[in-house]
């Protein structure tokens, strides 16, 4: 018996926020930088995901490997916040992973300092077989150690015929078709941005359609590639749909994408037809960007379709 509705497994993070008011391209080597603010949040391909999700009314596992260390604990207590998890059985001689993110006010941008340290490290060692009977799997950004740990669980996923969502960052498409071909060729839902999905496919091409299409070639039913501020596209077997974002104040754009792909899916199981699927990831994006941090302002199912109603969202 199924007893939850999602397993995701990927990253869990420390994510230190940093603003500054002067142009990032006028800081040069040895400037002593004043600070506006600072903020700490948990972040994370594996912990924003199932937040989004728990949020959301689903029954939410993680599968993600901290360090033995105070990042650990204050993630952990999150855990806690959302009702969710963690599956692994061990923690990691390395540090919990973290990133810097040193925002402009002046420049509207930002630079991320990642360090991937304990999430590289997941091994088939961490988790029992059964726990990985779940609805749906969501498999996030994953590296080195943890990327071979994930092809095992593909293995799994695709025998027990469990339904699953890959969503690569930057790094990991980079790696190409050819390496990626073990966990493309049983994904339900690939989710990844524009930028991704040219680095996944080695192509400059500029076209959403176009490389939704090659995309869908490679395994995946379903293809979503999103742009930030500017049109989305989605393949759904054979029915191409379009979204443009509403027009919202952007304080800062970092788990945006966790958060569409998360609600995206959350619509999905509990039965929303594929438009308003897209309507409900794009409500939780918009609802992310308007505040610092990744989890910061998840909406619930009722503020959700509030929202959704309220911006009348489009999908074409």
């Amino acid at each position: 018996m199924i007893g939850y509705d999602v397993l995701c497994i990927g990253s869990a993070t420390i994510d230190r926020f940093l603003t500054v008011e002067q142009s990032l391209k006028s800081i040069k080597l040895g400037d002593k930088i004043l600070v506006k603010s600072m903020e700490i949040h948990s972040g994370g391909s594996a912990t924003n995901s199932a937040a989004v999700l728990s949020k959301l009314g689903l029954k939410v596992k993680i599968l993600t490997k901290l360090g033995f260390d105070d990042d650990a604990m204050f993630i952990q207590k999150e855990f806690k916040k959302y009702h969710i998890k963690n599956l692994c059985k061990q923690l990691s001689q390395k540090h919990t992973d973290f990133s810097t993110i040193i925002s402009s006010t002046f420049d509207k941008d930002r630079i991320i300092y990642n360090h991937k340290g304990a999430s590289s490290e997941l091994s088939s060692d961490d988790f029992k077989q059964s726990d990985l009977k779940a609805k749906w799997i969501y498999i996030g950004s994953l590296i080195d150690k943890s990327f071979q740990t994930s092809k095992h669980i593909v293995e799994y996923v695709a025998k027990k015929k469990i339904p699953l969502l890959f969503n690569p960052s930057l790094p990991v498409a980079k790696k190409g078709k050819n390496f990626l071909k073990p966990i493309l060729d049983f994904t339900s839902i690939l989710v990844l941005n524009k930028l991704e999905a040219q680095a996944l496919l080695n192509t400059k091409n500029n076209n959403g359609v176009y490389l939704a299409r090659a995309l869908q070639h490679l395994g995946p039913k379903t293809v979503i590639i999103t742009n930030g501020e500017n049109k989305m596209f989605a393949l759904n077997e054979n029915k191409v749909y379009s979204l443009i974002p509403p027009k919202v104040p952007v304080v800062h754009t970092a788990g945006a994408g966790d958060a569409f792909t998360a609600g995206f899916l959350a619509g999905l199981i509990k039965k929303y037809s594929f438009e308003d699927a897209l309507k409900l990831g794009q409500t939780q994006a918009s609802s992310i960007i308007q505040h610092i941090g990744t989890k910061n302002k998840i909406l619930t199912e009722k503020e959700a379709k509030t929202l959704m109603s309220r911006c009348k969202v489009h999908v074409i």
